[in-house]
């Protein structure tokens, strides 16, 4: 049997709720127990020391964006779950806007044999909703089920007809699955390149109004609430869906969302930049939303947060903004960017901020994931809250550098990451290669 010890440093499990400091033991790749107080001389194991770190449920992200098949040039399966846990995180869904698309038993096959061949996080394909994402018919759902698809979504592409997400939402609710929907009106938001208000204006710039996400947020949780499916709100960004989403879950509905750090930490005024990396869909948006957002966060409205990881080769965003392709590569900078957003204008405390980044993201996939509780797989995390580090996209394990963060410091770092018990990233190693 082999043993392992991370010893003394505060471990917190948002699935127990543990918060304090002691040791956890492994054994064979599963959490054996966890061990309160100074670390025991007495236990025979390998041990790593986590003092003054915290020790957490690997994080668990709902929709990666990969590049295989098709546009290997931005990002392969491998170099994702490589990237994913530089930052901590230990199993991912993938998006299914890949060439060919993730609609049939064969796609799901191909997500799940390339990730077998990979070390690194684990990797969960999502099927998408519709065949080729067109919108127009259903894909294989029941197929993409038995394979193991976790959940449906066409992406960054919303669906747009109202009868075929009815449709949808029905019959992956017969499997317990839900529907990751980017929530926009595309006839608002088809030419906008940033979003509409002040700044929009002052540049000269096509904005996206608010109003593209609230509309469709609000089609969609009434449609949730007619199937009884499962619907989850994919990166909400506006005042007005936080305050649709609050009242849909005090009634009681299925219906989650989540966000990712740069919607929390930029706003639109980055765009006077003209700085394509800047460019996301939804767009970043003004203070008053971002606020918004937050507070969506704080009282429980939004439960996940996701690194919304878009990567694209670097050649496609250096072009004018009006045709640069929209996305940030969020994975290796999600828990830094997370810290300077939400722990340090203490807007959330470390428990509250991993459970969005665990047990939050993996009750909406229905992973057994985002836990330290005994039995499961050993899949932590070891956290420095205070240490500096600067981000270098170029030693990204991602294939895509596109992030506005490079050359930036920030506190807070993954400085191990454990798969199934078996340290997959150390930060220290890295630095030495």
């Amino acid at each position: 049997m082999h043993r392992l010890l991370i010893t003394d440093g505060t471990v917190i499990d948002p699935s127990g709720p543990t918060d304090e400091r002691g040791s956890l033991l492994i054994e064979d790749g599963r959490i054996a127990a966890f061990l309160p107080g100074p670390a025991p001389e007495d236990i025979d194991a390998e041990r790593i020391d986590a003092s003054g770190c915290i020790v957490a449920p690997g994080f668990v992200d709902t929709h990666v964006g990969v590049g295989e098949p098709g546009f290997e040039e931005d990002e392969t399966i491998a170099s994702a779950a490589l990237a994913a846990v530089a930052g901590g995180v230990t199993s991912l869904a993938t998006l299914p806007s890949t060439n060919p698309v993730v609609d049939n038993r064969g796609g799901a096959e191909f997500v799940r044999h390339q990730a077998a061949q990979v070390p690194g996080a684990r990797v969960y394909p999502c099927g998408a909703v519709t065949q080729g994402i067109r919108g127009e018919h259903l894909a294989e759902i029941g197929q993409l089920v038995e394979i193991g698809a976790v959940a449906f979504t066409d992406g960054k592409t919303p669906i747009a007809n109202a009868e075929i997400m009815r449709r949808a939402l029905e019959y992956t609710g017969m499997f317990d699955r839900a529907i990751l929907h980017h929530a926009v009106v595309p006839e608002l938001s088809e030419t906008g390149v940033m979003h509409e208000g002040f700044q929009s204006t002052r540049l000269g710039l096509r904005g996206i109004p608010a109003a593209a996400e609230d509309i469709m947020a609000g089609r969609d949780i009434a449609l949730a609430e007619l199937t009884g499916g499962r619907l989850h709100l994919m990166t909400v960004t506006t005042s007005g869906t936080v305050d649709l989403l609050r009242k849909a879950r005090e009634r009681g509905l299925s219906v989650t969302a989540d966000v990712a750090p740069h919607y929390l930490l930029l706003d639109d005024s980055v765009m006077a930049t003209f700085d394509t990396l800047y460019k996301v869909m939804p767009p970043l948006r003004s203070s008053d939303h971002i606020d918004a957002v937050i507070a969506g966060l704080r009282d429980g409205t939004i439960t996940c947060i996701s690194a919304d990881h878009q990567p694209l080769a670097i050649e496609k965003k250096a072009v004018e903004l009006d045709v640069a392709p929209f996305g940030i590569c969020g994975l290796e900078t999600m828990l830094c960017t997370c810290v300077r957003a939400l722990i340090e204008p203490g807007h959330l405390s470390w428990a509250e901020l991993i459970r969005c980044l665990t047990v939050g993201p993996a009750d909406v996939l229905k992973l057994p994931a985002g836990t330290l509780a005994s039995g499961a797989h050993a899949d932590v995390v070891v956290i420095d809250p205070n240490r500096e580090i600067t981000i270098d996209a170029a030693r990204f394990r991602s294939r895509s550098r596109n992030t506005p963060f490079d050359g930036d410091t920030f506190r807070g770092a993954v400085v191990k990451t454990l798969v199934g018990g078996t340290v997959v990233y150390d930060r220290d190693a890295a630095a030495q290669q």
